[in-house]
């Protein structure tokens, strides 16, 4: 059986890894891949973005099943034309993943079906943005309606970075057309925690919980990121957490999605801030896996995934039942020079050791240049340590990145803080 993962970062690196697993796996193509994906025997890279040239490939190659990646070819309706093409394909629809692609559709759709999260106003005039700010004041939060890569969102502490995120946003179109139209959204304060499952248009199926940290720097300090690390299980979704989440907004979402007339289908992501009293609201939707969330849950999946990806297309995923390894999983993201804002290419990367029970290395912004191993995005790779604690997970992934060397490299040495801290 041949499979196609779409994209290059280290979400697909794992999802790949994570499919290969499978007894009934003949191959798994990357498109277009990365340096980790190159040198796995069980992946083959595949250099074809272009998603009409991607559909031409999976007839050619008689691929039994595609899974799609990241968000820009499925904001750009890459599953849309799979199915019209015939083709097994695991992701929303175009219109479906404008829960992602527009923060306003998104914001407008919780409103219309009850879905708790935070009071907004979108705007595409500047001069009634900074009318709005200057009644609100700070801290505030401004987002980029459309799909900006990670630095679409300030978190504005003060009324003055309120409306430069304004200017940089709707005058000075910093941001291209994602740009167009900011959401202004009040401030929650509270802890976050992602809240990942997978729907087949009514059947949801919850994956392990995790938390990630977007904050550059140690103490959740520094430049928003697209996330420095993250882990599973995150202790701060309680069972009880869990079960209202799911009646509350993950549930009603694909109730109201199928009620509007776009069932939805692949994985959604809802990204939670919850409160001191155990409250959660919806920060945002993702209409994909995480990027880091995903390599700390694969690391624990037991499941075959490749069983998991046929109930999904096939709409049976009521009859699915996920094995997870006990242990935690985190993982540690270590970026290159300059990120987030100008990431330097092609350092040189030595040391990662092979991979062991207790620990797995997912490549995501790294190349073969002339047999050696470069990085070439701002995330480069995310170390995955396993422990039967926080604490011990987090061991075994910083005592791997000390064998690990690059020019530059950034990471952050307090990964699952949050966890190690929160009482028993």
């Amino acid at each position: 059986m041949k499979i196609l993962v779409v994209g290059s970062g280290g979400r697909e690196h794992a999802l790949a890894w994570k499919i290969a697993q499978s007894e009934r796996i003949q191959m798994v193509y990357v498109a277009p891949g990365n340096g980790g994906t190159a040198l796995d025997a069980r992946l083959k890279n595949v250099a074809i973005t272009d998603p009409a040239a991607l559909a031409q490939f999976a007839r050619d190659e008689h691929i039994t099943l595609t899974v799609v990646g990241p968000e820009t070819p499925l904001a750009a309706g890459i599953v849309n034309l799979f199915r019209e093409r015939g083709l097994k394909i695991f992701g929303p629809t175009r219109e479906a993943a404008q829960l992602e692609s527009s923060k306003d559709f998104a914001k407008s759709f919780m409103q219309r079906h009850g879905i708790p999260t935070a009071e907004y106003q979108t705007f595409a005039d500047s001069a009634a943005a900074h009318a709005y700010l200057d009644q609100r004041g700070a801290p505030i939060v401004i987002k980029a309606d459309g799909l900006a890569a990670g630095k679409g969102v300030v978190v504005a502490m003060s009324s003055d970075e309120a409306h430069a995120a304004v200017d940089m946003m709707l005058s000075d179109n910093k941001l291209g057309d994602a740009g167009a139209r900011v959401v202004i959204e009040e401030f929650l304060e509270g802890e976050e925690a992602s809240f990942i499952v997978m729907v087949d248009g009514k059947n949801i199926l919850p994956l392990a919980t995790s938390q990630d940290h977007k904050r550059l720097l140690d103490q959740d300090l520094g430049p928003n990121t697209g996330g420095m690390g993250a882990y599973s299980p995150a202790p701060i979704v309680t069972p009880a957490l869990h079960a209202r989440v799911m009646r509350e907004i993950i549930i009603p979402t694909v109730h109201g999605m199928a009620k509007d007339g776009i069932p939805f289908t692949g994985f959604l992501y809802a990204g939670l801030m919850i409160d001191k009293a155990g409250n959660a609201k919806t920060l945002e939707f993702n209409c994909r896996m995480g990027d880091p969330e995903t390599q700390p849950i694969m690391a624990r999946l037991k499941t075959d995934l490749l069983s998991v990806f046929e109930h999904a297309v096939a709409g049976t995923l009521d009859t699915v039942e996920l094995e997870w390894d006990r242990r935690t999983a985190l993982g540690v993201v270590m970026a290159a020079a300059g990120y987030p804002d100008a990431p330097r290419k092609g350092d040189a990367i030595t040391g990662i050791p092979a991979e062991t029970v207790e620990c797995v290395t997912f490549h995501a912004g790294t190349t073969h240049i002339d047999g050696k191993l470069q990085t070439s995005g701002g995330r480069v790779l995310c170390v995955v340590g396993l422990g039967d604690s926080v604490k011990m997970a987090q061991k075994q992934a910083y005592e791997t990145i000390e064998q690990i060397g690059f020019d530059g490299a950034q990471y952050r040495s307090d990964i699952g803080w949050r966890a190690i801290k929160r009482p028993a």
